[in-house]
């Protein structure tokens, strides 16, 4: 009788060891925990720690550093996104459960930027940033930067103005009345010549003195440089840079000197532009009548319209994510 009782005591000890060490029975009973999580409404706040860590490997967005592209040149870099446990963390605490909605980001910049790069002009920003840039040459057309300025300045869209130093000489009030628009200037030569032919002491004079002019004029710094009808060498692009300005090209064109009718212009734009872009154009009567509707047209395809100094930013533009502890997308003067 006893050695019977020692048996089945023996048998009810191996049958509760396999089932504590049994996956299934473990399943079970995390399954029971978790339908007591849902029951309550809360999480531990170790399991809420793991949920968060668990939710932003899956939500990482590495860095893009500025790289030297074989078609594009210079391309900038792009910040990356990161969830910020800790913070996340403290913005759920109250509620005690996860919610994606109040996960909070930070940027994480890359670690080659557009200035560690050798002298090489950009054609584009970014490919992946939402955004497209404007640059609008000027050596003529007075009579329809006024009404530029004003569609412009309609959408709260600010632009990058390449100005002659020739032209800035003759129409001091129509350079300081773009600068006071908040727009951005940059250099265009002083009087229009072919750079990829100019001998380099005339590269050097004439970027000197328009740099001269458009500071002595609207007091801006310039930091940019397009060279007339995009013609260059790389012994320009390196005497530019030796005097702090990348030189700057474009990824889509307006031909707008070829006088198309507005809905051609806008047709050729939009079929071609794209995230990054940098859009050329110059003051025709072709684009201030297609201004407006370019404008809102690139708007509807959720692109934002800034600055050359605007789309090289690594800023990484999110929207979409309210809860980004880093963002500094202010709409103002991009």
């Amino acid at each position: 009788m006893e050695r019977k009782y020692l048996i089945g005591i023996s048998l009810i000890a191996i049958l509760t060891l396999v089932a504590v060490e049994n996956p299934l029975s473990n399943q079970y009973v995390m399954e029971l925990k978790h339908k007591a999580l849902e029951v309550s409404g809360s999480v531990a706040p170790n399991d809420l720690t793991r949920q968060i860590k668990d939710e932003a490997k899956l939500r990482e967005i590495p860095a893009q550093d500025a790289i030297i592209d074989t078609v594009w040149k210079a391309t900038p870099g792009y910040n990356g996104l990161k969830v910020d446990v800790e913070a996340s963390l403290k913005n759920m605490k109250k509620e005690k459960s996860f919610n994606a909605d109040k996960l909070v980001y930070k940027q994480i910049p890359p670690v080659k930027h557009l200035p560690d790069l050798p002298a090489s002009p950009v054609y584009r920003g970014n490919p992946d940033k939402p955004m497209v840039s404007f640059i609008i040459n000027v050596a003529w057309g007075n009579e329809y930067i006024p009404d530029m300025l004003a569609t412009l300045k309609k959408h709260q869209v600010y632009a990058t103005f390449f100005l002659e130093g020739r032209w800035v000489k003759n129409n001091p009030d129509l350079a300081k009345m773009i600068v006071d628009a908040g727009h951005e200037v940059g250099n265009h030569s002083y009087s229009h010549p072919d750079m990829r032919t100019l001998e380099p002491v005339k590269v050097r004079e004439e970027l000197k003195k328009t740099n001269e002019m458009i500071e002595v004029t609207t007091g801006e710094k310039v930091k940019w440089f397009a060279p007339p009808s995009g013609s260059y060498r790389d012994e320009v692009v390196n005497i530019a840079d030796e005097m702090h300005m990348r030189t700057v090209m474009w990824s889509v064109d307006t031909i707008d000197w070829q006088k198309p009718e507005p809905h051609v212009l806008v047709e050729r734009v939009m079929s071609k532009v794209h995230k990054g872009a940098i859009v050329l154009m110059h003051p025709t009567a072709s684009t201030a009548n297609s201004f407006n509707t370019l404008i809102l047209q690139i708007k509807e395809k959720n692109l934002r319209i800034g600055t050359i100094s605007s789309l090289v930013k690594e800023e990484r533009i999110v929207d979409d994510i309210d809860n980004s502890s880093e963002q500094g997308n202010s709409i103002k003067k991009q």
